[in-house]
C-alpha cells in the first residue's frame, strides 16, 4: 500500500525536515542491515536504530555480528562488522533471513553481505570508501557502482564521509574526527526514511559523550545533516512507515539476552531475600553479565572480576556455603576449566548458577560466533556420577525468566544448575515486557535452625534430606549449635562424616541422581494447530525463532506440522515421551552435530532426525522451511 503525503516529515524535531514532497509506502515489516568496518560503529548505529524502533512500538529482534578481534584490519573482509534489525507491525520471531535494506560504508562491507540481498533489495553505499586501494584490497578488479555488478538491486549512492565532513566543518574537528560521525549521518538518513523518532536518538548522544560536549554536538550535527540529506536530495523519492505492533498490554522496553539474564539475577536475589555474589572472569560472549551486575549494588549484588575462571566459580560457590546465592558466568571454555568446582557443588549440595553463554568452538573457537554445542559438556562433562539440572532460554526476552527458574532450581533442590544461553540470544534484543514484581516467583528459603541428627542427639548432621525434594538442609556457617563438615571427599549419608564404604557410596550417588531426576518442571507444551500434524519440530535455546518462523511459512503453504521447544534439559519433561511417541517424524534442527537428538534416541528410543548447522550463525527460516516441507510431503506420501 501506498500514498503520497507532504515531505514535510520531522520527526517530531522542529530542527528537521523540509518542504519536498515525497512518496509513503506503508509496510508491515522491514529488515535492514548496516555493515561496515568494525571502527565504523555499525553496533551502535544499529542499537540505536534499534531503540528508536522499540520506542516506536514495533516488535523487533535484532542479530549483531562482529569481528573476535578489537580491531581488525582497516578495510579487510575479515574486518567486517554488521548489525541487522527486524521490525514489524505483528509479532515476529527472528532478525530476519535477508535485508530488504543494506547500508555498506566501504568495499570489503559490500562484498561479505551483498550475497544476502534479494534483487530489488535497496543498497545505500558510501562511496568515498570506494578507492583503487580499498577495492583492491578486498579483490575488486573494477569499481562495482560502475561495471553494472549491480544493476539488479536498488543503489544508493552517497558520500557520507563528504558530507559529514562538510556538516561538521565549523566545530574545528580535524577531518580524521569528523569522518567517525558518518555512521550517525547514515542514521539520520535511515531515520528519516522510515519516520523514525529523532529525539531520543539526540537525548542518548547527548549523554554518552556528557564530558565531551563538542563531541557530542558533532554527532548531533552529523544525524542531522543525513535527516536533512534525505529530506532534500532528489535520490530518495519513498519513505516508508511500518506502524507499531498490536503486542499485549503493559510497558515494555528493548533488551538483550544478556541484560534480561542479569535483571533475572537481581530479581532472583530480591524474591528469595538472599545477597548475590557474581564471582565471574570476563569472556566474550559472557561478560556484558558481570558489567550489568555490576551496576547494581543497591539491589544487594557483590560482583567480583576473578583473576581465572576457576577463582571466578570459587569465590560464587564460597559464597553459596555462606549463604548467598552464588552466581558465576563464562562461556564454553570456562565451562571446561570449571567442571571441577561443578563438582564440587554437587558434592557439598549447594545451590549455585552456572551460566554458559555458549559459542563456536572447540578451544578458543569462534569468541564472537553462535553456537549451542555445550549440551553435551553440560550434561556429562565432570568426572563421575555428577548430575546438574540444565535449562535454556529460547529467546533474550526469556533469558529474564530462565534466571528465575534456574534459581528456583537450585535453591529449592540445593544444587548447581546450569543455564545454557548463546551468543545468539545474548547480543540480539527483542521488545520484553516488564512483569509484575509481586507476581514473581516467591524463592524464600529457610535456613537450618537448630540441630537435626535423626539419633536425637544434640548435632547437625548437614545431609539429612527434605523427603519430598531431596535437598539438604542449608547450614550458615558459624551459626552456633550447627557445625558441621562438607567438602569434595564423599559423605555418609545422614552424619556427612568422611565415608569410603561402598555402600554408602552407591547410596549417595543415586540420591544425587534421584534429586535431580526428581526436579518439577512443566510438561511440555506442543503447537499443532490443526491436530492432524504426523512432523513434530523440536528445538531447544535460540533456534526457538527460526523454527516458528519456518513452522508458520509450512502452514501457510497449507501444511501440518507442530512445534515443541524444550527449556528444561536435563530433567526433561515428564510427558516428552509420550509427545515423540504421538508424531511419525520428529526433527531436530541444531546448531551443533545432533547432541539433542543423541540424548533423545538414548532416552527414549525414538528415531530422531537431525539437521545441523555449525556456521556460527543461526538458522534461517527459509532453510528450516525447506527441510521440514520435505518432511512434511515425505511422511504424507509414505
Amino acid at each position: 500500500m501506498s500514498t503520497t503525503v507532504d515531505g514535510d516529515l520531522d520527526g517530531g524535531n522542529g530542527a528537521l525536515g523540509g518542504t519536498r514532497r515525497t512518496e509513503l509506502r506503508r509496510l508491515d515489516r522491514v529488515v535492514i542491515r548496516f555493515a561496515g568496518d568494525s571502527g565504523d560503529g555499525m553496533q551502535l548505529t544499529g542499537d540505536r536504530f534499534t531503540s528508536e524502533a522499540a520506542a516506536f512500538g514495533n516488535d523487533l529482534a535484532t542479530l549483531p555480528n562482529f569481528p573476535a578481534e578489537i580491531r581488525a584490519p582497516a578495510g579487510t573482509l575479515p574486518g567486517v562488522s554488521s548489525f541487522q534489525l527486524h521490525f514489524a507491525d505483528y509479532d515476529i520471531l527472528t532478525p530476519g533471513d535477508r535485508p530488504d535494506v543494506l547500508v555498506v560504508m566501504n568495499p570489503a562491507a559490500l562484498k561479505s553481505n551483498i550475497a544476502d540481498l534479494p534483487p530489488g533489495g535497496m543498497v545505500i553505499v558510501n562511496t568515498d570508501e570506494f578507492t583503487k586501494r580499498n577495492l583492491s584490497k578486498v579483490g575488486y578488479a573494477s569499481d562495482p557502482l560502475e561495471d553494472g555488478s549491480l544493476d539488479r538491486y536498488q543503489v544508493h549512492k552517497v558520500a557520507m564521509a563528504t558530507l559529514t565532513r562538510g556538516a561538521l566543518e565549523q566545530t574545528g574537528l580535524s577531518k580524521k574526527d569528523a569522518e567517525r560521525a558518518k555512521n550517525m549521518f547514515a542514521l539520520g538518513l535511515l531515520s528519516w526514511m522510515y519516520h523514525r523518532p529523532t529525539e531520543g536518538t539526540e537525548r542518548f548522544l547527548r549523554e554518552k559523550f556528557a564530558r565531551k560536549a563538542d563531541i557530542a554536538e558533532a554527532n548531533i550535527l552529523a544525524f542531522r545533516a543525513g535527516w536533512n540529506y534525505g529530506e532534500t536530495t532528489e535520490s530518495f523519492a519513498v519513505t516508508y512507515e511500518v506502524a507499531p505492533a498490536a503486542l499485549p498490554f503493559g510497558t515494555y522496553r528493548q533488551i538483550t539476552g544478556n541484560t534480561a539474564l542479569a535483571y533475572g539475577i537481581v530479581a532472583a536475589g530480591q524474591r528469595s531475600g538472599l545477597q548475590v555474589l557474581l564471582g565471574s572472569y570476563p569472556i566474550t560472549p559472557a561478560s556484558d553479565i558481570l558489567h550489568e551486575l555490576s551496576k547494581h549494588k543497591n539491589f544487594g549484588v557483590t560482583t567480583v572480576q576473578a583473576e581465572d575462571e576457576i577463582a571466578g566459580i570459587g569465590i560464587a560457590l564460597g559464597a553459596a556455603y555462606g549463604g548467598s546465592l552464588g552466581v558465576t558466568s563464562t562461556s564454553g571454555p570456562g565451562i571446561a576449566l570449571k567442571s571441577e568446582a561443578i563438582g564440587l557443588a554437587v558434592m557439598s549440595e549447594l545451590p549455585l548458577l552456572v551460566i554458559d553463554v555458549q559459542r563456536g568452538g572447540p578451544s578458543t573457537g569462534l569468541p564472537t560466533k553462535t553456537e549451542q554445542a555445550d549440551l553435551l559438556q553440560a550434561m556429562f562433562g565432570r568426572n563421575g556420577e555428577c548430575p546438574v539440572p540444565i535449562v535454556a532460554p529460547q529467546s533474550p526476552a526469556d533469558c529474564f525468566a530462565i534466571a528465575l527458574e534456574a534459581a528456583r532450581i537450585a535453591l529449592t533442590y540445593r544444587t548447581p544448575v546450569l543455564l545454557l544461553s548463546d551468543g545468539s540470544i545474548a547480543n540480539g534484543s527483542e521488545p520484553w515486557l516488564i512483569p509484575d514484581v509481586d507476581a514473581l516467583p516467591d524463592l524464600r528459603v529457610t535456613f537450618a535452625a537448630e540441630p537435626n541428627a535423626l539419633d536425637g542427639t544434640d548435632e547437625h548432621w548437614p545431609y539429612v534430606r527434605d523427603t519430598e525434594t531431596l535437598a539438604r538442609e542449608w547450614a550458615i556457617p558459624g551459626t552456633p549449635g550447627l557445625e558441621h563438615r562438607i567438602g569434595g571427599l564423599e559423605k555418609a549419608d545422614g552424619k556427612g562424616n568422611i565415608s569410603y564404604d561402598p555402600d554408602n557410596h552407591d547410596r549417595m550417588v543415586r540420591l544425587r541422581q534421584a534429586k535431580v531426576d526428581g526436579v518439577e518442571v512443566p510438561d511440555l507444551e506442543v503447537d499443532d494447530p490443526s491436530g492432524k500434524a504426523r512432523v513434530l519440530v523440536l528445538g531447544w535455546g535460540s533456534t526457538y525463532g527460526p523454527i516458528g518462523a519456518a513452522c508458520r511459512r509450512v502452514r501457510n503453504a497449507g501444511l501440518d506440522v507442530a512445534q515443541a521447544h524444550l527449556r528444561h534439559l536435563n530433567p526433561f519433561p515428564r510427558n516428552l515421551g509420550d509427545v515423540l511417541a504421538a508424531y511419525d517424524r520428529v526433527v531436530i534442527p541444531e546448531m551443533n552435530l545432533g547432541q539433542l537428538a543423541l540424548l533423545l534416541r538414548g532416552r527414549f528410543l525414538v528415531d530422531a532426525i537431525s539437521y545441523t548447522k555449525v556456521a556460527g550463525l543461526p538458522f534461517k527460516a527459509e532453510e528450516l522451511q525447506g527441510v521440514l516441507t520435505d518432511h512434511v510431503k515425505g511422511v504424507t506420501a509414505a
